[in-house]
């Protein structure tokens, strides 16, 4: 990767885990460029531990390394950021504008070309 760490996506309860899927990080990457501003990711690779504990679902896609949330603390830098992960090709994004976060995955088993909030 280019821009990220892998580090950036370990689980953030200390258990250490970080099973991110390859494919999702090169994409994210590639979104990174395309943005051409830092992404700050608030949550990567999750444990089931610790993704009961943010409230995600049963079936969350942090849960197989194919989701990322991304901060976007302004409207601007959120626009960039929805307008990059779409050009890179991600067909799944969400987003929670109290919280100011997006939301990426390419979990193949869910439905795609989605946009959802939260």
């Amino acid at each position: 990767m280019r821009y990220f760490e892998l580090t950036e996506f370990t689980c953030r309860c200390g258990c250490g885990r970080n099973f991110m899927d390859s494919g999702f990080l090169e994409r994210l990457d590639r979104a990174r460029e395309i943005a051409g501003i830092p992404f700050a990711i608030t949550s990567g690779f999750r444990c089931e531990k610790h993704n009961r504990e943010s409230g995600g679902k049963l079936d969350s896609a942090h849960l197989s390394g194919h989701a990322a949330d991304i901060a976007t603390p302004t409207s601007g830098i959120r626009f960039r950021v929805l307008k990059a992960l779409l050009d890179a090709g991600f067909r799944r994004i969400g987003w929670n504008t109290p919280k100011k976060f997006i939301h990426v995955d390419s979990d193949p088993q869910k439905n795609q070309d989605v946009a959802f909030d939260y």
